[in-house]
């Protein structure tokens, strides 16, 4: 007789379909615009007084980037979920989830901005992502910083925070990086909506706010 084998244990992922279905918007719109700005055209990313734009993105390295920095994400999210169990995977899965799902989306955003500049049109997607970034962003730091403790609320984050104080503490630092990037990103938009400062502005928005999150996390482990 042969011994059983013991069934393989489903791989846990934090990339799901939607996830995929963001990247594929990201290549489609790509390929629209590879088809539809001419090779030899220059993204005017910021603008000098009456001088004229002093700062070009090639078409081709612009439209690069979102759909690298796309999979890229996915690669490092898989991984990530990869190395977790099943029992991390629940419970991380509800902060990890959209978080990707927010990167991707203004990914493909920004995108469909490069496109619309690259054609001709009048509509500022860019900016419009901007301020819509910033106003989500301005309403969740005031949210984190107003949050009292519990035990399905609040961060999510690989170690404890040790005690209500600590808790307290990295809530009100991260909400107010979150509401510090929020109102930067109003006030590029409305001051200075040049693609250039505006997608730098995006990338600063969404990834400082949750390194200061574990940062201040891993400080406060002894208070």
């Amino acid at each position: 007789m042969k011994a059983e084998q013991p069934e393989p244990k489903p791989m846990q992922s934090l990339v799901n379909r939607f996830h995929l279905l963001l990247l594929t918007v990201t290549v489609a719109i790509t390929g629209v615009a590879l088809y539809r700005i001419q090779p030899d055209f220059a993204f005017p990313a910021h603008w000098s007084g009456y001088a004229g734009p002093d700062w070009l993105w090639p078409r081709n390295v612009a439209l690069a980037v979102g759909p690298a920095l796309g999979a890229l994400l996915l690669m490092v999210f898989f991984i990530i979920g990869a190395r977790m169990d099943k029992a991390q995977l629940a419970k991380y899965r509800h902060i990890l989830d959209p978080a990707l799902s927010l990167m991707l989306s203004v990914i493909a955003a920004v995108q469909l901005g490069l496109l619309l500049t690259g054609i001709g049109s009048d509509l500022d997607f860019i900016r419009i992502t901007a301020f819509g970034l910033g106003v989500v962003l301005l309403v969740l730091g005031i949210v984190l910083s107003e949050a009292e403790r519990h035990t399905y609320a609040g961060l999510r984050m690989p170690w404890p925070i040790a005690s209500d104080r600590a808790w307290r503490l990295v809530h009100r630092l991260t909400g107010a990086a979150f509401a510090i990037g929020g109102a930067g990103l109003l006030a590029l938009a409305w001051f200075m909506p040049d693609p250039g400062p505006l997608v730098i502005g995006l990338a600063i928005a969404l990834l400082v706010p949750p390194v200061i999150a574990g940062l201040s996390t891993a400080a406060t482990r002894s208070l």
